[in-house]
């Protein structure tokens, strides 16, 4: 894999095909890609790591691919807003993007001495440790562009005493824009992950009781994710936020507590108990059980006769 450095703006515009920024410690611009550039990306599709020494605000409607920043993967066909740190890497996996991009990239040297850069280190969404973009709905898109716009007419036209200042101040407009919004998506998410959660142990209730677990084993999260209706990494993801769990592992604690019921049933086996959760081996279940329980299925048996 590939990993380009820019250790200046200077190199960063050039590296787009862009003008030398009229402040070698600042820019901000709107990249747009001709029909021809877009074709380019999907018959090239690579993945490349950069790294940049300076702060990048970007805003981008990602079609398909993965952009990859720290532990984060983003992709989002709504308006995506992403925040570097300096010497923070980021990757571009199989990424095509629409034909506008927005940016502002500035040196650390720019906002010294700044009440935003005071701001900017009390901010999440710069950090690594951030668990998911910033996706924006079409009127905080429109919101987002028209302060992009607002700074870059500052930028081209008025390089004089006043632009700086003017410029700072429509950048933390911006960045109290995204923080408002950040906190909006993470109610609105919290939502989100609970209603697709219930969602995700109803499919495990309605296969238990179809009787498809003896008959075609247990589900993968894959195939889960697929009655969902969403991709298997989203509904990983949303399921680790909403319960600090797997997909794999809550499937687990699903059948555990099943096994629990059954264990208890008259006459029941341990290894008809195995088959009937899927389980093609009796040893694998007893395993899984013990895992989860501290107790053998003969022991959690025992246990609760003696009670």
């Amino acid at each position: 894999m590939e990993n380009i450095v820019f250790n200046n703006i200077t190199d960063f515009n050039k590296a787009q095909n862009l003008p030398a920024p009229e402040n070698p410690l600042f820019t901000v611009g709107c990249k747009v890609l001709s029909e021809e550039e877009i074709q380019n990306c999907v018959s090239s599709q690579t993945e490349v790591s950069y790294t940049n020494r300076f702060y990048i605000i970007s805003l981008k409607n990602i079609v398909s691919g993965e952009f990859i920043y720290g532990r984060t993967k983003y992709d989002s066909e709504t308006g995506t807003m992403f925040f570097s740190s300096p010497d923070q890497t980021y990757t571009l996996k199989d990424i095509i993007v629409s034909s506008e991009s927005w940016f502002i990239a500035f040196h650390e040297d720019f906002i010294a001495g700044t009440e935003i850069r005071k701001r900017i280190k009390n901010y999440n969404f710069f950090n690594y440790n951030v668990n998911e973009a910033l996706h924006l709905s079409p009127k905080e898109e429109n919101t987002i562009k028209t302060i992009f716009k607002t700074i870059e007419t500052e930028y081209q036209n008025n390089q004089d005493e006043f632009s700086k200042d003017i410029i700072l101040t429509h950048m933390e407009a911006l960045l109290r824009y995204a923080d408002r919004f950040y906190k909006r998506q993470f109610l609105n998410r919290k939502e989100i992950n609970k209603a697709l959660f219930t969602r995700f142990k109803e499919i495990l209730d309605d296969y238990f009781e179809s009787n498809l677990l003896e008959e075609n084993g247990i589900p993968t999260a894959e195939w889960i994710a697929g009655k969902l209706g969403v991709s298997h990494r989203y509904m990983r993801d949303t399921i680790k936020s909403e319960t600090g769990k797997t997909a794999v592992d809550q499937i687990n604690l699903y059948l555990v507590e099943e096994a629990k019921s059954l264990l208890l049933a008259p006459n029941a086996s341990i290894s008809e108990t195995a088959y009937k959760l899927g389980f093609e081996y009796p040893q694998y279940f007893s395993r899984l059980f013990k895992k989860k329980t501290g107790l053998s299925p003969k022991e959690y048996i025992e246990s609760a006769n003696m009670n």
